[in-house]
């Protein structure tokens, strides 16, 4: 199931955000409750002292002291010098504060001694200090409470309006034609998300190279489709004209050539285009079995031309390869090889190993190919100037399109001992 990175980024950063408000609130609210209770402690040691300071006027009993059940009183002050003890103080009592029960009422009580021997005690019910202390502390929450839903709906538009340039990206996408796919411009991208874009333009830079070689290949069947079709199409009509049997069978000969070159092109075309798919599974190649059904299948056409084709093995390995496009490679290396060395000639299959790679060569005796057309040869329909044949130029391209599938690579070189070319296919062995 997909998920909704814009969303879920607000619930984190919301549910962060409120569990520490929380964590906060809490401590706020403790340190402001043990405020205001430190604060009415010393309120009533300030009261007491108060007290004491006044006391050196004549005591009047009764006068002095405040009754505790009275409603409208918060603190009660008794002055014990010429006053009765009330029933809820002890007799004695260390100065300092306590906290005692009165009438079943709670009462904090500070007692405080003067210099000459004056004693005042000053006592607060507890349920009035626990209220006014909450009361206290409960303002320094109101600012919090009143700060998650700004944070909450600061957050949600922040994260909104971050997320408008992968909006952006993706209606640039949805713009764009699919014949000719644009670069996404990078300006004003978080850094974060340039990366993504980059990758995502790299890939657009290799589909628009893939549709112009496909372009290309499409144009270039086309006419190279187009001659042996208008050909057959002609020797089709003088055929039809032929006014004897013996006329019928010396222009039928022509009509087969040019249905087996047009057969020819076809087949390779598909090989190209199955190539291309790399629709084909790898599998463990025993490359010397191969190498031997390819020498047994081409050995005719060599024996033709009186050709000695044979098999040099210095190593006996496997590779990990599409079985089809490594017998597609090597079979368009012998059969160029066989087609371009001339008559007595030689070509020679060589496997060998150099370090880590494997290394399969079709060595010839043939005419070769010059250094500068050596890279163009292996473009799709292109034939040397002067090449003689009936080829197509789609040998060598289908040989490198299934190389680079497979992660190998071929090369072309000439010949150290004489004249010829080897056609090196080289991949990395399995470990």
């Amino acid at each position: 199931m997909n998920r909704s990175l814009q969303r879920h980024l607000s619930l984190m950063l919301g549910a962060a955000i409120l569990l520490s408000g929380m964590i906060a609130a809490v401590a706020s609210f403790m340190l402001a409750y043990g405020e205001a209770k430190e604060f009415q402690d010393d309120m009533l040691r300030q009261i007491a002292v108060l007290a004491v300071k006044g006391a050196a006027e004549p005591a009047q009993p009764g006068k002095s002291d405040v009754a505790l059940n009275d409603p409208e009183s918060r603190i009660l002050v008794v002055r014990l010098t010429g006053n009765p003890r009330p029933e809820w103080l002890p007799e004695h009592l260390s100065v300092g504060f306590h906290t005692l029960s009165a009438k079943g009422e709670e009462l904090r009580v500070f007692v405080h001694d003067g210099s000459s021997g004056e004693r005042a005690v000053v006592a607060q019910p507890t349920d009035a200090r626990d209220e006014i202390a909450i009361n206290s502390a409960l303002r320094t929450l109101i600012p919090l409470l009143l700060l998650f839903p700004l944070l909450t709906w600061l957050i949600v538009r922040i994260i909104r309006r971050e997320f408008t340039s992968v909006a952006r990206i993706s209606r640039s996408l949805d713009a764009q034609t699919a014949n000719r796919p644009s670069p996404i411009d990078e300006e004003g991208l978080p850094n974060e998300i340039i990366p993504f874009v980059q990758a995502i333009n790299r890939l657009l830079v290799r589909i628009n190279q893939l549709m112009s070689q496909q372009q290309r290949f499409i144009a270039d069947a086309a006419h190279e489709l187009r001659s042996p079709l208008a050909a057959l199409s002609m020797q089709a009509q003088n055929l039809r004209q032929a006014n004897s049997l013996e006329v019928m069978h010396e222009r039928v000969a022509p009509l087969q050539a040019g249905i087996e070159r047009a057969r020819q092109l076809t087949e390779q075309l598909l090989n190209l285009a199955r190539t291309q798919a790399d629709g084909s599974t790898e599998s463990v190649v025993d490359v010397s079995a191969l190498t031997r059904e390819l020498i047994a299948q081409y050995l005719p056409a060599a024996e033709a031309k009186d050709i000695d084709l044979g098999l040099e093995e210095g190593n006996r390995y496997s590779l990990r390869a599409s079985p089809e496009s490594l017998r597609l490679i090597l079979g368009n290396a012998l059969e160029n090889a066989i087609k371009y060395t001339p008559a007595g000639g030689e070509v020679t299959l060589r496997i060998t190993a150099d370090g880590g790679m494997a290394v399969i060569e079709v060595v010839d005796s043939g005419t070769g190919i010059p250094p500068a057309e050596r890279d163009r040869v292996f473009d799709a329909f292109y034939r040397m100037p002067g090449a003689t044949g009936t080829g197509s130029g789609l040998g060598l391209a289908i040989a490198r399109e299934a190389a680079t599938r497979l992660g190998g690579e071929i090369n072309l070189k000439e010949r150290p001992d004489g004249p010829g070319l080897i056609f090196s296919y080289r991949q990395r062995q399995p470990t």
